[in-house]
């Protein structure tokens, strides 16, 4: 009887034991998965913002070089620039930060980049703030 009663104590006890680790593992995979999610999420918004920097840049440079005014249509611009301050708050508040200092510079001057060299140049800085912030953003990811 004895005997009995010590293996059913050791059975309790790896049992619960058992129980506790499969918790304990579950719950580190749930966090893992969640935190592997989020950081899929940050590099997509990540990738799609610089495309978009990419493509504001060159309506800027197609504008003020170029005077084209289909590639240089500001109109397309105010599309890149607000799809880059909405897709930068899901990457990092600092990134948030610099597009929306881009979004303000760019509603200040885009109806000067055709014909100021500064404006231009300020703007082409603006983004190049905001890439850098992502790029920060990356690297501390990885």
């Amino acid at each position: 009887m004895r005997n009995l009663k010590e293996k059913l104590k050791v059975y309790y006890i790896m049992s619960v034991f058992s129980v506790l680790f499969a918790l304990l593992g579950f719950s580190y995979n749930a966090w893992r998965m969640e935190v592997s999610e989020e950081n899929n999420n940050v590099r997509t918004a990540a990738f799609e913002v610089l495309s978009h920097l990419g493509e504001l840049e060159h309506i800027i440079l197609s504008a003020h070089y170029d005077n084209d005014i289909i590639e240089g249509n500001p109109r397309k611009g105010w599309v890149k620039v607000g799809l880059v301050v909405d897709l930068s708050a899901l990457i990092a508040p600092n990134v948030e930060a610099k597009a929306v200092m881009m979004k303000a510079t760019w509603a200040d001057s885009w109806h000067l980049m055709r014909t100021e060299e500064a404006v231009v140049t300020e703007l082409v800085n603006e983004i190049d703030d905001t890439r850098m912030a992502i790029k920060l953003v990356l690297k501390e990811m990885s």
